[in-house]
């Protein structure tokens, strides 16, 4: 019976030694897939490559080429998506955004009665509310953004303390589905406020206010406001200027910003604000609406970025808003007379930007509910918005892969189809340069060589 028992023990060993072999030796072959479509744009240069291949292998992508000449180093038994026609394209990627905010637009009545009254109120409701039921709206929404095709972002405030820091962990530990996110924790600004927040309840005004922004005041402060936000391990600083930050105290905030290796965006809109952030050495300017042709001289000579938000373009407000409340003829004759002074501005502020030859990359500013539209079909509204204000469809497709890689220092990760980098890839079924729309339909979406969807594939 010994000899017996001893038999049957060897045999439980060996099996569970071959059992661990089996699986460490799957464990060791990184998952390899080939990405095969009828063609593949190339927003740096225009060029297309028809038909194309892409042979990614653990997350990256390893060869992109003619179909033949990939299939040829393709090892057999490869997981194979065939995309027919579709055009493939580098993972979106939007450069300014809000992912923990979902603004619903207030009744009329409610606007009229307080400063920012469209925007305020539903950011004190964010601000108030629980802060995991917050993230938990961020994680909805950014998985949204996902299915549309933005598989990066950089999420620039109105995040709580950490909320979007703790958003981009969960996503990148593989908890939940999202973007890859840069997250900026709280904005910088004057006496811990943007204009947005204001006659508050003294007794409550500073600790509301602490949630959502670190204060600037002076050099040391303002160094002390990068460190502060440095403790939630963000990756980039965001900064609200308006008439209130100093030239010193917004090159404080960069100096101590670089010296931490993170980058410095600037909300700014008039041109003292863009001025501050010019001579201040930002790396970006946000918005940047009231910008003159001599500053973007400037900031093409520095290399400071320009990030267009066209939130507001093509009637925006309109669309949200229409659905949502009651409007007084008053109001619906106030938003068109505004949405027709804004087609003109924006038409003459983008052919400037062009002409001048500064970096720009595109941001959707997206924080608001938009009736009938994921967060990220909301997202995706800038394309056609931008395609109105005359920008060229292959400007617009690199303003949100290649320029906006650049923009986040991610370069070397992110915003081309190339070898090394991440594999993120969209598909769409038509031609994005020829109709900018498309990237407003997109039916594949891969990020780090996961699908995440696909409504193009043939098997």
């Amino acid at each position: 019976m010994k000899a017996i028992g001893k038999l049957f023990a060897l045999l439980a060993v060996s099996v569970f030694v071959l059992f661990s072999n089996g699986q460490l030796a799957a464990q060791s072959r990184p998952p390899v897939t080939l990405v095969k479509a009828g063609r593949l744009l190339d927003p740096r240069t225009g060029s297309v490559l028809a038909p194309a291949a892409v042979l990614i292998e653990n997350g990256k992508i390893k060869e992109v080429g003619p179909p033949a000449q990939v299939q040829a180093h393709t090892p057999a038994g490869v997981k194979i998506i065939d995309l027919g026609s579709a055009t493939l394209l580098p993972g979106l990627i939007d450069s300014h955004t809000h992912l923990l905010l979902d603004v619903i637009v207030p009744p009329e009545a409610e606007s009229a009665r307080r400063h920012n009254g469209d925007f305020a109120p539903g950011l004190l409701l964010a601000i108030v509310e629980s802060p995991s039921k917050r993230v938990l709206l961020g994680a909805q929404l950014a998985r949204e953004d996902l299915e549309s095709g933005f598989t990066t972002v950089r999420n620039l405030g109105h995040s709580g303390v950490d909320g979007d820091a703790a958003l981009r962990d969960a996503i990148n530990a593989g908890r939940v589905p999202g973007p890859r996110i840069l997250a900026s924790g709280r904005k910088l600004a004057q006496n811990g406020k943007d204009g947005y927040l204001q006659s508050l309840n003294p007794a409550l005004a500073k600790v509301i206010v602490q949630q959502e922004f670190l204060q600037v005041n002076g050099a040391d402060g303002a160094r002390q406001a990068v460190k502060d936000n440095m403790f939630y391990d963000v990756d980039v600083i965001k900064v609200t200027v308006q008439d209130d930050i100093s030239v010193t105290e917004m090159t404080a905030i960069v100096e101590e910003a670089h010296r931490q290796h993170l980058k410095v965006a600037v909300h700014a809109g008039d041109t003292a604000s863009i001025q501050t952030a010019i001579d201040g050495g930002a790396d970006s300017i946000e918005h940047g609406n009231e910008v003159t042709d001599q500053q973007l001289q400037a900031m093409r000579d520095k290399g400071i970025f320009l990030v267009i938000t066209p939130t507001f373009w093509g009637s925006f407000f309109t669309k949200i808003t229409e659905p949502t409340i009651v409007m007084s003829p008053a109001l619906k004759a106030d938003l068109a007379s505004s949405d027709e002074r804004r087609r003109k501005r924006v038409a003459s502020f983008t052919q400037r930007i062009l002409k001048s030859g500064v970096k720009f990359a595109v941001g959707s500013d997206m924080c608001w509910f938009y009736p009938g539209k994921t967060r990220g079909q909301a997202s995706a509204t800038i394309f056609a918005n931008l395609q109105a204000a005359g920008m060229p469809a292959l400007d617009i497709l690199r303003a949100v892969t290649v320029n906006a890689a650049e923009l986040l220092g991610w370069q070397d990760r992110v915003g081309a189809v190339e070898a090394e980098k991440f594999a993120d890839l969209v598909a769409v079924t038509g031609d994005p340069i020829a109709d900018i729309t498309e990237l407003q339909r997109v039916g594949f979406v891969m990020k780090g060589g996961q699908v995440v969807r696909n409504d193009l594939a043939l098997r």
